[in-house]
């Protein structure tokens, strides 16, 4: 049977990174194994779904690079994608499962359900504990009147099945109640429209998070009451704050496109939320491929893995590492550009520049920053800086340096080198009374890359310029 797999986010909200990472298992996996991976949204939820967050979760997939083989957008009928597009569907199925004798029709009204739950409490002291007494499960006598659907729960026995992440998993029907399944004004709620998506959508695997592992043994139950193969399980851990807690803004930027805003590649945001939970050995960095080859649910963990922004950066920093340079040098411009800087993609200073830096820089600003001062005249100055080493007394030395790297042919990184160094020799000069100045009159900063690498990407004519106006005077 050829796997199906899907990720069916509610859009009330953007996507986070559970998620995101929901999302990239089920897609890894469709992936290796030769299958399709669907994308639908679950928006019965009226009162707080946007087509604004829907649009945020496709833009947030796209970026990632998690594309869909079904679903919005990719073809077919686009309204049977969203649950609200489906709403005869479920209801045709909440018939059957009356029908089949599985679910029924519940009359009592908010007050009869007040009372009973009013009776819980003086009987055992407690609002906690209480199950729907089941007062209409063999009423007949009321058709007509206003019902919701609920689930028949099976008295006895268990329901059990094999999570792939879990392992054996047995819920006792005494310990689940007569679930609404259908409200009364012929919604669904979440047990009936997934059990129903995924069924119709003939999916072989449901990937989400283990939160949802209470709704299993019910969906289970409904797949069996319909004549229905059941699909695998595959329940995922909560990722967790560095505290322990369930991982919240204020814990970390939680949304995808934060991450994208920060200049981090899509690539290492999948590789970081991969590595939360699963593991593949003693490896941290993946790229893609990797990924689709190596995932298996098997080496996901049973519980929940905690956020580490360190982590996250040494893996950002390491896929920033694995760039081609041509690739790191189109997905910075925009980032130089938004600094202000007239650069174009096709000038040569901008790959030079970012080759002194890749070995360096962490994220995509933070590049564009790195080469900020060899495209402004002039360089943006650290005061400190300035105010220690470009002073009246290091000018003549800046003017020597000046002197002796004009006529330099070619203005390379290692003609430059010997020429300076010869300088140096000759005239008993100690590299600290030159370095540091020239390297502020040349980047405005006491750090950058060497010192003739930074002189053959800014070029003769801004070096000498630089050298010779840094000390006012």
């Amino acid at each position: 049977m050829s796997v199906r797999v899907r990720f069916a986010p509610s859009p009330t909200g953007f996507l986070h990174l559970g998620g995101a990472r929901s999302a990239l298992y089920n897609w890894l996996w469709a992936r290796q194994q030769g299958g399709s991976f669907i994308l639908r949204v679950e928006d019965t939820d009226e009162q707080r779904n946007s087509e604004q967050s829907v649009q945020a979760i496709f833009e947030s997939m796209r970026w990632l690079g998690l594309d869909w083989d079904e679903g919005p957008e990719a073809g077919g009928d686009q309204d049977s994608y969203f649950q609200t597009g489906r709403l005869e569907i479920y209801r045709d199925y909440a018939d059957r499962l009356i029908d089949a004798g599985a679910a029924y029709r519940c009359y009592c009204t908010k007050d009869e359900l007040a009372a009973a739950r009013e009776a819980h409490k003086q009987a055992t002291g407690s609002e906690h504990g209480f199950q729907y007494p089941r007062t209409c499960r063999d009423r007949t006598d009321a058709p007509d009147l206003p019902h919701v659907v609920r689930l028949r729960m099976p008295t006895d026995g268990s329901t059990a099945w094999d999570d792939r992440i879990k392992g054996r998993i047995e819920v006792a029907h005494d310990t689940m109640q007569d679930v609404v399944i259908m409200r009364g004004n012929g919604v669904p709620l979440y047990n009936l429209a997934a059990a129903v998506d995924d069924l119709t959508m003939g999916i072989t695997l449901v990937g989400r998070g283990d939160d949802h592992m209470v709704n299993t043994p019910a969906q289970i139950l409904m797949f069996r009451a319909l004549g229905a193969d059941v699909p695998e399980f595959a329940h995922m851990p909560t990722i967790l704050a560095p505290s322990g807690e369930k991982l919240s803004k204020r814990h970390a930027a939680v949304a995808v496109m934060d991450y994208a805003e920060r200049g981090y590649l899509p690539d290492a945001v999948l590789n970081y939320l991969s590595r939360l939970g699963w593991s593949h050995g003693d490896q941290e960095i993946f790229t893609r491929d990797d990924l689709i080859a190596k995932f298996d649910w098997e080496h996901v963990g049973k519980t929940g893995a905690k956020y580490d922004e360190k982590k996250f950066i040494h893996v950002q920093a390491s896929h920033m590492r694995l760039l081609s340079l041509a690739d790191l040098t189109e997905r910075a411009l925009p980032h130089v550009q938004a600094r202000g800087l007239e650069v174009e993609g096709d000038d040569p200073r901008l790959a030079a520049a970012m080759a002194l830096v890749q070995p360096r820089a962490q994220t995509l600003p933070e590049a564009a920053d790195m080469v900020d001062y060899f495209f402004r005249d002039p360089p943006e100055l650290d005061a400190k800086a300035a105010k220690k080493f470009l002073t009246e007394e290091r000018a003549p030395r800046l003017l020597q340096l000046a002197g002796v790297v004009e006529a330099v042919e070619p203005f390379t990184r290692e003609p430059l080198e010997q020429a300076v160094t010869t300088f140096l020799e000759q005239g008993d000069v100690p590299l600290k009374e030159i370095a540091q100045p020239a390297r502020v009159a040349l980047t405005g900063r006491k750090q950058s890359p060497g010192l003739y690498e930074v002189m053959e990407v800014l070029g003769r004519e801004r070096t000498l310029s630089r050298l010779r106006t840094a000390v006012p005077g």
